[in-house]
């Protein structure tokens, strides 16, 4: 299942002599007696070309890592469980491991010289220690989750973390490289609306290409300047719905137009004829996104990577049927059927629930990753709820059974099959991709009226919930899954196909987190009611007021 791609290019780039992930280079490590070399890079990833060109590519530095380690180069996209294990803080990551794959030590980018002092250091450290030098990182020490109850002071704490470490200045959260966030914005969207805005505003001003089309992925310096050029899918599909989700709650063409004008990029630059590829590497960095179309054209394009992997996919079909829910949009809508045709034919098993992570003519990714499952149990919930068929629940139920089977692990989920070489054989609970996974149950039990997906969820936010006070704006999408936990869903129940003028009003309710269900079984057909209400409404102002109603706190 391993890929052997990234090695093979980068055998012919550098001098370096580098193996696959995989069984044949940790059994060479083993019998040799010798550390291995990792390297993590990426196609997008500019400063990882730079380290093949001025670092891998220099003969004695070359020479002394193939006589020294077993070098194995991995596509930090195409292997996300190797990712998160090894990653030293950004790519490339070097890490230096034992045969066996603990961690000796690791550094991010290394020019010539640093290359030279960590080689010399890893030399001396393994003839003195050996493998007892390895260690395992504290993530995958198979340590108990921090567990507690459910709380409201989740919701609450979050959200004081937003002001905390919001960037009054420049927009944001911190106070050094800014990324865009866009979980954290939409949390932000109810809570604290003007920082939300805020933000969306900066990333616009400053990660938008009014050019070519697209974020980038971050900026190094607090004001948004220095920006990295690389444009991934999912920055870019996460940004659609976080700015299609500011005009919903604004109505203002300022959100709105990044949104559709990004879709045309996912849609036309990086579509591959079925569905949307990877990324788009820096192309010449700023001296080509500095310069304006005529004199791009003159210079050699981005690199782009045009596979498909089916958790990006999957997050960029939800970003495009959320941004024509509340537009009516065709092309979005069109677009996102697509997508969801494509992934479902090619990626998932809808019998087993079994997703693929990607499949090429030359490798075929790993097989019920976290990750995957959970942006296809979210993208397949939303697409029930804007188009309507009921198809896509029964995919959504099967992925999401078959990784509840899988990958649950006490409370907490893992990230994929505790199992494969190295580290990847030690589970990993990952906080953000396990509240994506909560997020699409809860949609799902709402959808489907079966309590098992909210008891799932909830055992996974309160698997985290002894360390609430310790959860900062980076995964402030823990306590919005929580808050929806603690306050209740908003679901609409709608008696009419998808489409009609009062589904395409419950659409629009200004809640980013309601949940919407066309040809409701229970309701009757002209009518909408929030669930839980003994009222009904049978025109768009009805139930616009219905719905004010119902999140109105009480009188006192």
């Amino acid at each position: 299942m391993h890929d052997s791609t990234a090695a093979a290019a980068a055998a012919e780039s550098t001098r370096v002599e580098w193996r696959a992930w995989g069984a044949d280079a940790f059994a060479e490590a083993d019998a040799t007696e010798t550390p291995i070399l990792l390297s993590l890079s990426a196609t997008w990833c500019g400063a990882c070309h730079e380290m093949d060109a001025r670092t891998y590519s220099e003969p004695r530095i070359a020479a002394n890592i193939n006589d020294s380690f077993v070098p194995i180069r991995v596509d930090v996209d195409r292997n996300p469980r190797v990712r998160e294990r090894y990653n030293m803080g950004g790519f490339p990551t070097t890490a230096f491991l034992t045969p066996t794959g603990e961690l000796l030590t690791g550094a991010t980018y290394l020019g010539p010289d640093g290359m030279r002092s960590i080689v010399d250091r890893i030399r001396q450290v393994w003839d003195e220690k050996g493998a007892d030098a390895g260690r395992v990182p504290r993530a995958v020490a198979d340590e108990p989750t921090p567990a507690d109850d459910l709380d409201t002071r989740i919701e609450e704490h979050i959200a004081g973390q937003l002001t905390e470490q919001f960037d009054p200045h420049h927009g944001g959260w911190g106070t050094d490289a800014k990324f865009p966030l866009p979980r954290t914005i939409e949390f932000a969207l109810k809570r604290e609306p003007q920082q939300a805005r805020q933000t969306l505003d900066a990333i616009a001003q400053h990660l938008y290409d009014t050019v070519d089309g697209g974020f980038f992925r971050f900026a190094t310096e607090r004001d948004w300047s220095d920006v990295r050029h690389e444009k991934v899918l999912e920055t870019n599909a996460a940004l659609v719905r976080a700015f299609a989700n500011g005009y919903l709650y604004t109505g203002e063409d300022a959100y709105r137009e990044p949104a559709g004008a990004t879709i045309d990029y996912l849609t036309d630059t990086l579509w591959t004829g079925v569905a949307v590829g990877g990324s788009q590497g820096p192309g010449q960095g700023a001296s080509y996104y500095s310069a304006d179309a005529d004199e791009r054209a003159d210079q050699p394009g981005p690199r782009t990577d045009l596979t498909v992997f089916a958790g990006g996919n999957a997050l960029a079909a939800d970003a495009l049927l959320t941004y024509a829910a509340y537009t009516d949009d065709d092309h979005a809508r069109e677009y996102a059927e697509r997508v969801l045709d494509a992934v479902e034919s090619d990626l998932i098993d809808t019998d087993s629930g079994v997703v693929t992570h990607y499949r090429t003519d030359d490798a075929v990714g790993d097989t019920d990753l976290l990750e995957d499952a959970a942006r296809v149990v979210t993208a397949w919930s939303t697409a029930r709820q804007v188009l309507g068929d009921d198809d896509y629940t029964a995919v959504a139920r099967a992925v999401a059974d078959n990784a509840l089977e899988t990958l649950g692990d006490g409370a907490a989920f893992r990230d994929g099959p505790a199992s494969g070489h190295g580290l990847c054989d030690r589970p990993l609970r990952p906080i953000d991709t396990g509240m994506e996974f909560a997020e699409g149950l809860l949609d799902l039990a709402a959808i489907t009226g079966e309590d098992r997906y909210r008891e799932a969820a909830t055992d996974a936010v309160e698997a985290f919930a002894g360390a609430w006070d310790r959860i900062g704006v980076q995964v402030a999408h823990y306590g919005s899954v929580a808050a929806r936990l603690t306050g209740g869903d908003l679901v609409v129940d709608v008696g009419d196909p998808a489409g009609s003028d009062l589904h395409r009003a419950a659409l629009r309710i200004a809640d980013h987190e309601a949940v919407v269900v066309p040809d409701a079984a229970d309701v009757e057909p002209g009518t909408a009611r929030v669930r839980g209400s003994d009222m009904t409404a049978s025109t768009p102002e009805e139930l616009m007021t219905q719905v004010s109603e119902s999140i109105e706190p009480p009188a006192t």
